[in-house]
């Protein structure tokens, strides 16, 4: 299947991913929810098995350390980390383990991450539990890049690997278009949270303390949430020249105004897309700015997220 066709086949019929790029720690324990919930910026007591949360982990300041996703599992939370990071992360936290029964191991080459997308609930799983030597994830959609659906157990593995014909090309111009920032590209260890638009999806207001709260609750009750830089959706009016490095200085009126850090063909859309981290006076949709490139600066034009087909 060519990449055109397993982009096609989101809309209209199942897509399977073999997700490389993620790395899985197990952490376990008495005391591991508790724990974790003074760590990540989520409530992680919605954390049940079958189901995940979206979440970040934050130092003292406020700044990124990485994202995650907390995966409910039998006598385990999974956590779904950039497999870059995963050993670092592993050695990092086991090291915040004092007195509390908790136990943290990186078991990334033990547990594969499978991605199943698909119109209309086509992947055809139930969000039946997940197994410590599972992690699939299902949903019916990936039209608006929303919240996973489902959780698939161990017995679905078969079917989800009868064919992953797609690559991760693919779902990194799915990620652009609905403007899901990736660690490590979009947000890095600079980053904060609201910067990145994380809040709604990243961050419990009410679920009481964790690391690097102080900043949040600073810039969202006292600043009204106004950052100096936030992502941003570019519409490019040609593709950046081939071999291009990322980042790449972005301009308005002669002076930088941020930085273009992915960047992706839409075949849906019909022209190149990319996100962006701009100052907030250069935010608006509609908005012109010049992107650097050797060919020559690409005009590009800022657009809403997630980028519909009028982007």
């Amino acid at each position: 299947m060519s990449s055109q066709d397993a982009y096609a086949s989101v809309y209209t019929g199942v897509l399977r991913i073999g997700r490389s790029d993620r790395g899985v720690l197990r952490v376990t324990g008495a005391d591991r929810f508790e724990w974790l919930q003074g760590l990540v910026t989520n409530d992680v007591r919605l954390v049940t098995p079958g189901h995940r949360v979206y979440a970040a982990w934050l130092t003292p300041q406020g700044r990124m350390i990485t994202d995650l996703w907390l995966v409910g599992a039998e006598a385990a939370v999974l956590l779904d980390v950039p497999a870059a990071l995963a050993p670092s992360l592993a050695a990092r936290l086991d090291g915040l383990v004092f007195s509390e029964d908790v136990q943290v191991t990186d078991v990334t080459a033990e547990v594969p991450v499978t991605e199943c997308l698909g119109a209309g609930g086509a992947c055809g799983l139930s969000a039946s539990g997940v197994t410590v030597d599972s992690l699939v994830y299902a949903r019916p959609s990936i039209v608006a890049y929303g919240p996973w659906e489902a959780v698939a157990d161990e017995q679905h593995l078969p079917v989800l690997r009868e064919a992953m014909p797609a690559g991760l090309d693919v779902l990194e111009v799915l990620r652009i278009e609905a403007g899901i920032p990736a660690f490590g590209l979009d947000i890095d260890t600079d980053t904060i949270p609201l910067e990145a638009g994380l809040e709604s999806r990243a961050i419990s207001f009410t679920k009481g303390c964790y690391v690097g709260q102080e900043l949040i609750v600073r810039v969202t009750q006292r600043g009204g949430g106004r950052v100096v830089r936030h992502l941003a959706g570019l519409a490019l009016d040609r593709p950046l020249s081939p071999g291009t490095a990322l980042p790449r200085e972005v301009q308005a009126g002669g002076r930088t105004v941020g930085r273009l850090t992915s960047t992706a063909w839409s075949p849906r859309l019909g022209h190149a897309v990319a996100l962006a981290m701009l100052h907030r006076d250069h935010l608006t949709p509609g908005h012109q700015v010049e992107v650097s490139d050797p060919a020559g600066p690409v005009t590009a034009r800022v657009v809403a997220l997630p980028m519909s087909v009028a982007s």
